[in-house]
């Protein structure tokens, strides 16, 4: 008996404790509230209501305020003429199960079955399926986030307690105008017909909301639906990450240009910008075959390559993916090799430069410039380059968003570290200035 008890407390620790714990305190894969200068978002569950819907429609008419309407399945079939009212005057209709019951005490096929019951009943009264829900009490168990994996789980900001009527309208006034503010998502109830709820409570609710849609109204606030106010929520981040990317970039190639100074680097310039920077080493590692047949051993003499990092930024903040970043740096080392070679001339006729190196994670493509292509030696090195790489990629270039497929092909673009090698005759020969 006191294994089973045991087995059944873990049972309910990962179905139903933690991933409650995940949605409700930590916000994961849930939106709760937005990030925004003068928008909030007013939410209803458990309707449609024969009585109070209605009348909370025409209060949302008068102050040309939008909404959004978790909808509970068995009262949506009852009454679809609201939902039709409410997709004909602008609000957002979400899915709260067909029954109200906790997703905690329902087997997963349940909750998949109540969530697509709701759906087809919005989709045959509005011609279009919902992509929010929101499961009753805000509770989620183990596999909701897979059964939900299409629609956006929307919780909220603050709620209230009115459910009950024993909260009178002016006590629910009250804790109502402390969240008269920018990105709330405000959870009330336009019916009181579910377990727990008071059938009249929304009469309070109804009065309460007035005197806060006032506020919000006297304040320039605006009530707007959940899919706006994500949307505008998106936006907002997007520009802070944008502002935030390029302090970062900013001060990434700030210290990249003392690291110039102190290592005494030579720049090639290209059309009056910088695209690489060398400077001449002795070589000390394992033999490496150049494209002429002879080899770059230890003793000899090398120019480092390194891409100018500001222009490489430019280039992929200038591409929609990661293969159009590569095509772009081939061509622009096209151009620059003939200034590099250039450059070069008066230090090769002093010294015995044997090649041209370079490490790079962007070198698809850059043996048809006359480079042969040689991996990292495994060690602390190959490591330590991937690291830093990696993280320079990360700074430097634009979060893409990406499918699957996209994903293969930045996969196969933007690779492991790779050594790129030409000797310096052939240089010479085929990139003259």
């Amino acid at each position: 008996m006191e294994n089973l008890l045991t087995w059944g407390f873990y049972f309910m620790t990962f179905y139903a404790f933690i991933p409650g714990l995940l949605s409700r305190v930590f916000g994961y894969r849930v939106f709760k509230r937005g990030i925004v200068k003068q928008e909030l978002a007013l939410t209803f569950d458990d309707g449609p209501d024969p009585v109070y819907t209605e009348q909370l429609l025409d209060l949302l008419k008068k102050y040309d305020a939008k909404a959004t309407f978790f909808v509970v399945g068995v009262h949506a079939k009852q009454h679809p003429e609201l939902l039709m009212r409410m997709k004909n005057e602008g609000h957002t209709i979400g899915v709260h199960n067909y029954e109200h019951k906790t997703n905690w005490f329902m087997r997963p096929k349940t909750v998949k079955k109540h969530i697509e019951l709701t759906n087809d009943i919005i989709e045959s009264v509005t011609g279009e399926r919902s992509i929010y829900y929101r499961p009753p009490w805000g509770i989620m168990n183990l596999f909701d986030y897979r059964n939900v994996s299409q629609l956006n789980i929307v919780l909220w900001s603050a709620l209230f307690g009115d459910w009950s009527e024993k909260l009178t309208a002016e006590k629910l006034k009250k804790r109502m105008l402390k969240k008269v503010a920018p990105g709330e998502v405000l959870l009330l109830h336009d019916c009181g017909r579910t377990l727990g709820a008071d059938v009249d409570a929304p009469r309070n609710m109804l009065i309460a909301l007035e005197a806060y849609m006032q506020a919000a109204t006297e304040k320039g606030l605006k009530m707007v639906t959940v899919d706006e106010l994500i949307k505008l929520t998106d936006k907002r981040v997007k520009q802070q990450r944008s502002l935030g990317k390029r302090l970062v970039i900013k001060l990434w190639l700030a210290w990249e240009t003392l690291f110039h100074k102190i290592m005494r680097l030579k720049s090639v310039y290209v059309a009056g910008s910088p695209f690489f920077h060398y400077r001449l080493l002795t070589y000390k590692g394992k033999e490496l075959p150049l494209e002429n047949g002879e080899l770059l051993r230890k003793g000899d003499l090398f120019v480092e390559l390194h891409f100018d990092n500001k222009k490489l930024s430019e280039i992929a903040f200038t591409s929609k993916n990661p293969l159009a970043i590569a095509i772009k740096m081939i061509r622009e080392v096209e151009r620059a090799l003939p200034r590099l070679a250039s450059m070069l001339q008066e230090e090769v006729r002093d010294k015995p430069i044997k090649a041209i190196q370079g490490i790079t994670m962007i070198n698809r493509g850059a043996d048809k410039l006359g480079f042969t292509i040689h991996d990292l030696p495994n060690g602390l090195f190959k490591r330590s380059t991937k690291l830093y790489l990696d993280m320079l990629m990360k700074v430097l270039t634009p979060k893409q968003k990406s499918t699957v497929q996209q994903a293969a092909t930045q996969a196969k673009t933007i690779e492991e570290p790779k050594i790129l090698l030409m000797s310096t005759r052939y240089l010479m020969e085929n990139f003259k200035h």
